[in-house]
């Protein structure tokens, strides 16, 4: 097909800045939080990532599409991301494994996008001014329009999502008879974090995101597992006391991402949006309790004071993000309770921090040769 044939789209961000490019997936007008994430493969995952619903995905790598999708590369049920923003966009693939077309699979998942647009230089000017709403539309090309649509677009600070994107009904993975047990608060879970705790000898129960403790506890489990996510958490004032039972409880924690976020939230650490927030699989993360540096993968528009954590007498920081310095990972110094930011399930990504699930696992053997041992005594 000629450039010419091609079917026109518009992009306006926020503050008034226009790219004109051509139209991809669904014909249709898309608006949300505009993001970028520079990993250079993985679009699959990334688009059916929970924790980017409601966002307008910009992907720095200049070809997107050309090895197609493929069934079992997904990270939830549907596509997630609320439009895509790329350079050249390949409508052929090919991969023999692939299913279909990226073109397909977003016109089939009702995605709209826009392609053959400067990705350096709106990668330039978001690092500039910051993360902000967008739009893109392939059926309205008045840009004083979609000024006037884009504005009102809500900020995803002080959005819950959350109750979009999780659960509806409580479901388990794995083995009935594995060692452990663990329940899993869903408020975004990606397929790949089940999976690796599964991989480990767990056999999980999934709820909903306002399952409450009693609900999560009848499950009997050894340890608890608070998931990703989407939009602030310092919306989620549901999840605050939950959290602080689940503490109570003195079984293990782990949380990853909106996990950790809530969890320092529900300890009075205070939250924050990012300029730009982290997306990529090349972060580079320094664990502090062992001075290794791990390539991570991440997903992140808030943060956790680091200045807050290291004013609590029970917790300690663990882990930093060695490109901005912020918080990375913290620890409670009294339980068996820890987070990080970024994702060890890294899909995509490096396997660099699966480690952390073996830990999680360690902390569950513990805790229940602790709890043997109290009841022989």
């Amino acid at each position: 097909m000629k450039q010419s044939d091609k079917q026109k789209a518009l992009l306006v961000l926020q503050d008034g800045t226009v790219y004109s490019g051509t139209a991809i997936g669904k014909t249709g007008t898309a608006t949300g939080e505009i993001c970028f994430n520079t990993g250079m493969t993985g679009y699959q995952e990334i688009f059916t990532d929970p924790s980017y619903y409601g966002q307008m995905m910009l992907m720095t790598n200049v070809h997107i599409g050309n090895y197609g999708v493929h069934d079992a590369e997904i990270e939830s049920e549907s596509l997630k991301i609320a439009g895509l923003i790329c350079k050249s966009f390949s409508e052929h693939y090919s991969r023999k494994a692939g299913s279909s077309s990226l073109n397909d699979y977003l016109v089939k998942e009702g995605c709209v996008g826009i392609a053959d647009i400067d990705t350096r230089a709106l990668v330039r000017h978001i690092r500039d001014k910051g993360a902000m709403n967008a739009i893109v539309s392939s059926e309205d090309l008045d840009i004083s329009s979609l000024l006037a649509k884009v504005a009102k677009v809500p900020s995803m600070a002080g959005l819950e999502l959350s109750s979009v994107v999780s659960t509806r009904t409580a479901y388990t993975l794995g083995n009935p008879e594995a060692a452990y047990r663990v329940s899993v608060v869903d408020y975004g879970v990606k397929k790949n974090i089940l999976r690796c705790l599964v991989e480990r000898g767990c056999y999980v129960k999934v709820f909903p995101h306002s399952a409450s403790f009693a609900e999560l506890k009848s499950f009997e489990p050894h340890g608890y597992f608070l998931s990703n996510g989407p939009g602030d958490p310092a919306a989620m004032n549901y999840a605050f006391e939950t959290i602080k039972a689940i503490l109570n409880s003195g079984k293990p924690v782990f949380g990853i991402c909106l996990g950790h976020q809530l969890l320092a939230e529900s300890l009075g650490i205070r939250t924050y949006k990012m300029h730009n927030g982290h997306r990529g699989i090349n972060h580079p993360v320094q664990n502090t309790i062992n001075g290794k540096c791990e390539v991570t993968s991440q997903n992140h528009g808030f943060a956790v004071n680091s200045e807050d954590v290291k004013a609590h007498s029970d917790l300690e920081i663990t882990h930093i993000n060695l490109n901005d310095g912020t918080l990375e990972g913290m620890r409670m110094k009294s339980k068996k309770v820890f987070s990080v930011q970024y994702h060890p399930e890294a899909s995509p990504g490096p396997h660099d921090s699966r480690y952390l699930f073996d830990e999680f696992v360690e902390n569950m053997r513990s805790s229940k040769l602790e709890k043997k041992q109290v009841i022989a005594s």
